[in-house]
């Protein structure tokens, strides 16, 4: 009992110390000091932030790992931060800030320009590795390109006599491409003799399998081709997918889901990874292949119907072409996994779709629309149809629901369909896309593969002026103006 008192604190000082070091790696710049102070760096990522802003503490801890992963970089990348509600607020009116957070770089004392990269650790430090020093490292011998190749993420190299012409082409891609990609450079004599006039792309050493190689040799016109190229053969057969590069998968994709931990736990990871790749590397013409972290894709189990990850082994999820959704049921096994694909790939499989039940009753005046029943709905029932896409939490959508369902009622004989659904908790079929609440389309019904978004205003009258201007057969009850018809009973 005595001895663990004494070790509780040794252990609790040694977390807080580390918690120190972490973001201590991320300077406090103020007006005070802010002009002098970012002089003595030559590259520098500022983020301007208020400490009550949520996405502002979102990005805290981000941006400590960040800086963190940068310390060790060559050349260096420094991280600093500026508190925009107090000691730092002349500096944020300096340059502009209206909103937090705000991610700005500063060369040599400069501001350089705005920040628009990803938004998490190696995110961040991988963007800002892209923008210091050469597009293309210098490998002077064959230790600097060891050294190179041993860091835990894909590489270009060039192996290019001194005045070879393909080295100028290759620097132009570089420069292009240094935000995408790592690229270096070698003339050395002792790196030649393997490659000569060569672009080498290598695979992180942590990905290496039996199953492929572990590097790739462009053919071809470095100018025309060399970026189709990486774009091609960036991912492998099987990649790591993260947060940081999840747009870069492209239906149709299948991936697998489980604890992806290459820091803590390598060997797990290419334990599972490796029985993908085993059964992948048969499919290739047909899916694009991913492992992603389960925690780090909550959202996206979540869009299949799962809360969490029910076991150890992986769960797998793919999308199709036209992003129709897929899941596999059978637990995983190298087995099931293949007949799984075999059933994706023959067509066979039912699309997972994720929706509330039909209702019993939908005769009010404002129908509503589920994933089950969007065609009857929506798609196919005959009428010029304008659908709100709306969330239960949503404050707008809830301030809209009173006008919306008027309106609903002031047409109710008109030859248009007022809908509603719930975009939280019904899969959104194509063309229609929502990116925040509430948001409200126009679909013809003649045009309903082509709605189109409705960016008038949110009162009763808005409303009746803009479906009276659209649609397809004038109102019974109003002028294409959006004035109501008078009937001669009504003159008299």
């Amino acid at each position: 009992m005595f001895r663990f008192m004494f070790l509780f604190p040794s252990f609790l000082l040694f977390f807080l110390l580390n918690e120190i070091n972490c973001s201590g790696d991320v300077l406090e710049l103020t007006d005070s000091d802010f002009n002098t102070r970012i002089k003595d760096y030559d590259s520098m990522l500022i983020m301007f932030y208020a400490p009550w802003c949520g996405h502002c503490k979102k990005l805290k801890p981000e941006f400590e790992k960040a800086a963190s992963l940068l310390l060790a970089h060559d050349p260096p990348v420094t991280l600093a931060k500026v508190d925009c509600t107090e000691a730092g607020k002349e500096t944020c009116n300096k340059f502009s800030v209206s909103g937090y957070p705000t991610l700005k770089i500063f060369k040599n004392g400069d501001l350089s320009k705005e920040y628009n990269g990803p938004r998490e650790a190696a995110g961040i430090a991988k963007y800002m590795k892209g923008q210091v020093g050469p597009s293309a490292r210098n490998l002077p011998a064959k230790d600097s390109l060891n050294k190179f190749l041993d860091e835990p993420d894909l590489a270009v190299v060039g192996f290019f006599e001194e005045s070879a012409k393909s080295k100028d082409d290759f620097l132009r891609v570089a420069d292009k491409l240094r935000e995408k990609y790592r690229f270096g450079i070698t003339s050395s004599q002792e790196n030649l003799e393997t490659y000569q006039n060569k672009v080498v792309l290598f695979r992180p050493k942590h990905l290496h399998n039996k199953f492929e190689p572990s590097s790739i040799e462009f053919e071809g016109e470095i100018s025309d081709g060399l970026e189709s190229f990486l774009k091609k053969n960036i991912h492998g057969l099987v990649d790591h997918r993260t947060r940081d590069n999840a747009e870069e998968f492209s239906n149709p994709l299948v991936v697998a889901y489980y604890k992806v931990d290459y820091i803590k736990n390598p060997k797990g990871t290419n334990y599972w990874r490796n029985r993908i790749i085993k059964v992948a590397q048969s499919f290739s013409n047909d899916f694009n292949f991913a492992i992603s972290a389960k925690d780090d894709f909550q959202h996206e189990l979540n869009e299949f119907g799962y809360d969490y990850v029910p076991t150890e082994k992986p769960i797998v999820f793919a999308r199709s072409k036209d992003n129709k959704k897929f899941i596999m049921s059978d637990e995983f096994s190298v087995e099931n996994f293949e007949k799984f694909l075999n059933d994706l790939k023959a067509g066979t499989l039912d699309p997972y779709l994720k929706s509330e039940p039909v209702p019993q009753n939908n005769d009010k005046p404002v129908k509503v629309a589920v994933a089950k029943n969007f065609d009857e709905v929506v798609t196919n029932n005959d009428k010029d149809t304008l659908i709100e896409f709306y969330a239960p939490w949503c404050g707008h959508c809830k301030k809209l629901t009173p006008v919306y369902d008027e309106l609903g009622e002031k047409l109710k004989d008109e030859d248009i369909a007022i809908v509603k659904m719930d975009a939280t908790s019904n899969d959104v079929p194509s063309p229609y896309e929502v990116r925040g609440f509430p948001t409200i389309y126009w679909a013809p019904k003649d045009r309903k593969s082509s709605p189109v978004t409705y960016n008038s205003g949110r009162e009763l009258q808005d409303f009746i002026k803009y479906i009276a201007k659209e649609a397809t057969s004038e109102l019974k009850g109003y002028n294409r103006d959006g004035s109501p018809k008078t009937s001669d009973k009504d003159e008299l």
